[in-house]
């Protein structure tokens, strides 16, 4: 008996230094940090909402009074469309020179490099003025057979290069650039066992590209591409410049006769925030979509009978 007493607390103490080992009952630190922060942020995030909402400067009733007005509704429908149309061939040129910069020929190489070198390395804005004023520099685009002065076909410059073909070749051509690198670096992070094995199967590089890698490669492309999207919303404002009525350029011309600056900029500030937020949730979604079948576990969720478990195992090796 007088063993039995003796060896009672040590098997409590025992059994106490398990339950510490035991990752059953663990528990957090208590995370007054993180409320802390929380608190302030909220803090200083309402005060500073209270400021703009009830300052008398931004002319709130002026911003209402022009956000949904024909001329406004007007250039953002012709900002979308450039968004849209310069995207798309932005997005399948840097596909070809993605391609091209990873070719074994090194002719294609040194061209997509070239490419990428030019419009990277000079600024947009100056690109699409280039572009406007492309006449100055050739008043006439003609095809001729090379070393002869047989025209095939001759265009005027002017007839050409309107506001609109400008803004779209310069928003296009310098996006090829960007998403020549975002396409390229995709299709690198794909294992190169894969690239071994289409081969072994006798596939084709244009049909492993299409049917294998580019697949694969979508989870790095995709996050990257949304980022370039939400730019080029925004670098659309740009073609202000050359007389293109997109939605910048539409308050522009109110806030000139108007002197209603602040809050004309204000209704562009808007729309260019509900755009990009639309556009954020999208890419949310398609990333969910190519992330199928990869996520990672990153918590593990308590199971409810692991504490009852645990102790029913003590009591078991008492």
């Amino acid at each position: 008996m007088s063993l039995s007493r003796h060896d009672s607390p040590i098997r409590e103490q025992q059994r106490d230094e398990a339950q510490l080992r035991d990752v059953a009952f663990a528990r957090s630190a208590p995370a007054y940090g993180r409320w802390v922060s929380w608190i302030v942020v909220l803090v200083v995030g309402s005060n500073l909402l209270w400021l703009v909402m009830t300052n008398p400067n931004f002319e709130w009733q002026v911003v209402l009074k022009w956000f949904t007005e024909g001329s406004v509704l007007k250039g953002l429908q012709v900002t979308l469309g450039l968004t849209l149309v310069s995207m798309v061939l932005g997005t399948l040129l840097g596909l070809l020179l993605g391609v091209w910069r990873l070719s074994d020929n090194r002719l294609l190489r040194g061209i997509a490099g070239l490419y990428i070198w030019f419009f990277r390395g000079t600024p947009l804005l100056v690109q699409l003025i280039f572009w406007y004023n492309l006449s100055t520099l050739f008043p006439a685009l003609s095809l001729t057979l090379p070393w002869t002065d047989i025209t095939l076909a001759r265009w005027n410059t002017n007839d050409l290069i309107t506001p609109l073909t400008a803004a779209i070749a310069g928003l296009a051509l310098n996006e090829a650039a960007y998403m020549a690198e975002i396409i390229r670096a995709g299709l690198l992070s794909v294992d190169n066992g894969q690239v071994e094995t289409t081969q072994a199967f006798g596939m084709s590089r244009a049909r492993a590209l299409r049917r294998i890698i580019i697949p694969q490669a979508m989870r790095s492309i995709i996050p990257p591409t949304g980022n370039q999207l939400i730019s080029m919303i925004k670098a659309t404002s740009l073609v202000s410049v050359i007389a293109m009525g997109d939605l910048l350029y539409s308050v522009q011309a109110i806030y000139n006769r108007t002197f209603e600056i602040i809050p004309m900029l204000m209704v562009a500030v808007i729309w260019y925030l509900l755009i990009t937020s639309i556009l954020n949730l999208g890419q949310s979604a398609i990333e969910r979509y190519y992330a199928r079948g990869t996520r990672r576990v990153t918590s593990v969720a308590k199971r409810p009978g692991a504490l009852a478990a645990t102790a029913q195992q003590h009591k078991e090796e008492q």
